[in-house]
Order: C-alpha cells, then structure tokens, then sequence
C-alpha cells in the first residue's frame, strides 16, 4: 500500500462532496470535474482506486481519469507541491529498492488556439432562428457578448480531433462553447454547455494547459478595477469587469487584483455554498449578501426577473463584521 497517497487523500478528501472510504483501497465521492448529477445531489460516481502501488480516480459519469499526482494538482496545488516533495524524499520504488531524484523533462503541448476556434461559429454569426442563439437571447444574454462564445455540433468528436479525452465518440451531442483565456488572452481551455435540458452533464470543462486557474473572463478585464467573481459563466455577463469560477477549485489569490466580490449564487439552503460564503467572510472578503426578497437563485433568473442586478450587487456587499451579521440572517430565509 502506498502510505504516502493514502495519507494526501485523506489530506484532500474535505474537499469532495460525499467523500467516504468505501474500504482500505478504495474512495467514493462527487466527481470534482463534472460536478456529477445536477438533479441528483446524492449520486456519486467519481472512486479514487488502487493500481499496484499508486491510485488512480476514475468518474463513471464523465470518463474522466487521471493519476493520483495529476488528481491531486488539480485541486490543489500547494498539497501537490508537499505530495511531489514528500514522494521523492522517500525515493522508494518497488521493493524497497531507493530510486535516485528523477529528472524530468516536461514539454507543455503547445496548441494552435486560433485555430482549434476557427474551426468553430460564434453564436453572434448563427441564423437568429438556430437553437442556441434562441437559448441565449431568451437568457437575455447581452448581445454584444455573443462573439465570445461558439456552437459546436459535435462535442467530443470535436475535442478529441485536438485533445483525445473521450474514449468513445457515441452519443455525441452539440453544445455552446465558453473559450477560457488567460490575462493575455491565449485560450487554455474550455466548458461545452448542453443544449439538451435531460443532459446528465450540462457542463464539460476541458483543460488543454492544466497549469491554469479554471476562470473564465480573465481575457476581459481591468485589473486595477473592482472585479466580481460569479460562480457561472453566464452569470458574469450581467456584470461589468466580471469573471467566473469554472471549477470547486478555483484559487484567486494567485491573481494580483487589487480587489475582488464575490457574487455566488443565492441558495441559503444549499449548504455548499453557505459554507463557502462562510470561508470567505471569515477571511475578510468582500461578498455578496443578498436581501430577503430576491428569491431568485442566480444572477441571470434574476435578470429575468427585472431585478437591476448591478445596483443589487452594488448596495449589498460587504465584508467583516457586517458581512457576518448579514450572512446569519441570510440562512434564516
């Protein structure tokens, strides 16, 4: 048994939604790449496993795989710095054999960004009448925006031809596509979202550099301005100089913005999100607190609504003290 990968699960495993050890060599929880089941918050389809000496996580929903190591950089760095460390340290492979410090050699794949989304239509240049720019327009999506997002026909088929992800291309599906690009504007990955409402996954987040904070919007913004962090893609286009978390992991002190509010979504009984609300007003963040009567759970039903949400936002945020006042009396609603 590898003590090391067992002993940085248990590290991470407050991370993960429905985390249990199912027995010595085996973990089960909600998959952190695909979100599992969004009508179904019990479902959990992603397992941590045991391959000879190391463990691999595997998500039965969205096919993904990756290697311990890879798992775990994923969702956080700073344990992955501590993990790599750790593991090496020991430089026990096999049967106790010690195995000398590896030297790795690492070339970061190089993609041909223009090009993967010139392959693509904007939902700007689509007929008025096409299903996706319908499902936008009747978001009410700014229209100006709609030259930063793309429709796919074929999802995965699409993705593999540049990044092979899928094992199989069956039950392939059209989705629009949400580019991610960094502060200087090179695209790193993507998120497909479904235009089927039954699709078990409405959400596909796909990493061509892994290096990367999962953020959509960083392409957009003025970094000496007040930032607003939505948890949605969508969301974000309701605000000015806004971007979005596109995965639990997100971390955004790696960014040197001068300052940040967070817009999460308004669910005082979803205790996720209560708890990190609560992360953050304890550590001294701005946030978004919203008053008893919006009902509405995010940012763009509240569009829908007619609730001005930019003077919403602006009036009710706060932080410190007042921040915890307003968030008891926020899951009391």
């Amino acid at each position: 048994m590898n003590f090391i990968d067992t002993k940085y699960i248990g590290l991470i495993s407050s991370r993960f939604s429905k985390f249990k050890k199912v027995k010595s060599n085996l973990y089960n929880f909600r998959c952190p790449y695909c979100g599992d089941s969004q009508q179904n918050k019990n479902k959990a389809r992603g397992y941590l496993y045991q391959v000879k000496n190391d463990y691999n996580f595997k998500c039965h929903n969205c096919g993904i795989t990756r290697s311990f190591t890879y798992f775990l950089k994923d969702h956080d760095t700073c344990l992955y710095d501590e993990y790599i460390m750790e593991r090496y340290k020991q430089g026990l492979t096999g049967k106790n054999s010690v195995a000398p410090n590896p030297k790795i050699n690492f070339k970061i794949p190089e993609f041909k960004s223009k090009t993967l989304l010139s392959e693509l239509s904007t939902i700007e240049s689509l007929n008025i009448t096409h299903p996706a720019k319908q499902y936008l327009l009747n978001r009410k999506v700014p229209k100006e925006r709609l030259n930063k997002l793309y429709f796919c026909p074929n999802f995965k088929k699409w993705t593999n031809k540049h990044l092979k992800v899928f094992d199989s291309v069956e039950l392939d599906d059209e989705r629009i596509i949400i580019p991610l690009k960094d502060l200087k504007g090179s695209l790193f990955g993507y998120q497909g979202r479904s235009l089927d409402s039954k699709s078990k996954l409405r959400y596909i987040t796909i990493m061509l550099d892994e290096s990367n904070q999962k953020v959509f919007g960083l392409d957009c913004i003025d970094e000496n301005q007040i930032i607003y962090v939505t948890e949605g893609p969508f969301d974000s286009f309701f605000l000015d100089n806004a971007i979005a978390m596109c995965g639990s992991d997100v971390c955004l002190e790696s960014f040197c913005f001068s300052k940040i509010v967070y817009v999460l979504d308004n669910e005082p009984r979803n205790r996720q999100i209560v708890n990190k609300i609560t992360d953050l007003v304890d550590k001294g963040k701005h946030v978004v607190i919203y008053p008893k009567d919006v009902n509405e759970k995010d940012l763009n039903d509240m569009v829908l609504s007619g609730i001005n949400v930019k003077s919403m936002v602006e009036s009710n945020t706060y932080y410190g003290l007042e921040a915890k006042l307003k968030l008891l009396e926020w899951k009391k609603v």
